[in-house]
């Protein structure tokens, strides 16, 4: 082989390693593109997946904070309802505070008409019955408003006497006491003029409507049966029954 053959195939070999190292190069530059691809692409993924994630977790968050606003508003307007239905119990039970004053005034103005004050004499008697009835003691000491003694005097032998004859007892010694009333009631009270007047007088005892408080000797058992405790009682017992009357099924 002479030297022009043997400088042609070392050409021929150069050539062909070259080739194979090219096509070798191409395909690890296939390869690594592929793969950075295919890591790119999980790469994405990954953070899509985390911005759904971060979405759904803030989305869930705003829904919460609706709920529990619209809870708050809702339990808000319950109460504000709820308020406004007690105002309205309460300027009735105030109302009829006021009534209550036209009961025990009522006899008053009738005395100076010469004329008998039966309904509230008789409300007395039955009051005073009642008490004794519940305390159930040989001597009670009973109070009232200083213009009504009179009226208690008169009724207080056919209460003793009407309590006996239900206790199946003998007739208990009333002593009325002289020394110590029952609050009167506002002095400038008219039944056909507007005046100042709320329930918490009642209950600090400042103003009364009549009626008669009842207790043992010895102080220890008390039986308060005034007009006003009368009143607290009924409200108490009929309160469902109003809020029925007034609002609904679902205010009862």
């Amino acid at each position: 082989m002479n030297d022009g053959d043997v400088s042609k195939q070392i050409h021929q070999m150069v050539r062909f390693i070259r080739q194979e190292a090219e096509e070798k190069a191409s395909e690890i530059s296939l390869s690594a593109e592929e793969e950075f691809n295919i890591e790119k692409l999980q790469l994405v993924e990954a953070e899509k997946k985390k911005i759904r994630q971060e979405y759904e977790r803030k989305e869930r968050q705003v829904e919460i904070r609706k709920k529990i606003e619209y809870s708050m508003q809702l339990n808000a307007s319950r109460i504000n309802v709820l308020q406004a239905q007690d105002d309205i119990v309460n300027s009735m039970k105030e109302v009829t505070a006021k009534e209550l004053l036209n009961v025990s005034r009522h006899h008053l103005v009738e005395d100076i008409l010469h004329v008998g004050n039966h309904e509230y004499r008789n409300l007395l008697k039955g009051l005073i019955v009642q008490s004794l009835l519940r305390l159930r003691e040989p001597s009670v000491l009973l109070r009232c408003q200083k213009h009504d003694v009179h009226l208690v005097e008169h009724v207080l032998d056919a209460a003793a006497q009407e309590y006996a004859e239900k206790a199946g007892v003998y007739p208990p010694e009333i002593i009325v006491d002289h020394s110590v009333y029952l609050p009167p009631a506002p002095k400038h009270h008219n039944t056909h003029e507007p005046y100042c007047f709320s329930i918490p007088d009642y209950i600090c005892g400042k103003f009364s409507s009549g009626g008669v408080v009842l207790a043992s000797r010895d102080g220890k058992i008390v039986c308060e049966n005034t007009l006003d405790a009368r009143l607290d009682v009924v409200f108490r017992k009929k309160l469902p029954e109003i809020r029925k009357q007034l609002f609904g099924q679902a205010a009862a």
